[in-house]
């Protein structure tokens, strides 16, 4: 399964990008469109926010992945451990119990969204609340994880604290004749 998550990881860049360039194209053109032409597209707002609302639930989805969402070690790196160890175990609990909080409200509120309709473009409102179900769904799996490997003291457990690992390529390595 190891080996699918890099490609995973590729097309939610991708589809964050293509969200992003098409958030670009609607909202510069409107701007065009209602200064050179005199009108607009009205569902160019409704559109792109739905493509914002996507943008940052799949970024905050790969932050977490990638260990890059802001947090303060400065405490944890100065503990033995064995106490940063249980310092992970239950900031990973409490984190699986808050996603659970945003999955089940991100639930109710694409049920009520599937009723409920945008103004300009009709769409289900669900749409829009389904981002959190993907999003909490996800980050659910990846602290879950996480928790099971530092639990089970599996060697790429990630413990907040823990001095950084080297960052190395096995293309480069595994060329012949690259000197290091």
């Amino acid at each position: 399964m190891n080996f699918h998550i890099p490609k995973i990881e590729r097309l939610v860049e991708k589809l964050m990008a293509l969200a992003l360039v098409l958030i670009v194209l609607l909202i510069f053109s409107n701007v065009v469109g209602r200064y050179v032409l005199g009108t607009s597209f009205a569902g160019a707002e409704e559109l792109s926010r739905l493509l914002f609302v996507w943008l940052v639930f799949l970024g905050a989805i790969l932050a977490l992945r990638r260990h890059a969402h802001l947090g303060v070690e400065l405490v944890q790196a100065r503990l033995p451990r064995w106490a940063r160890k249980s310092c992970a175990v239950i900031t990973h609990v409490l984190s699986l119990y808050a996603l659970w909080l945003f999955l089940d409200g991100s639930w109710t509120q694409t049920q009520i969204g599937l009723h409920v309709y945008s103004t300009v473009l009709h769409f289900p409102n669900a749409l829009v609340a389904s981002a959190g179900l993907v999003c909490a769904a996800s980050m659910m799996l990846i602290v879950g994880n996480n928790l099971l490997r530092i639990l089970g003291n599996h060697p790429d457990a990630f413990l907040p604290g823990d001095p950084p690992r080297a960052v190395v390529e096995p293309e480069i390595l595994a060329a012949p004749g690259v000197a290091l």
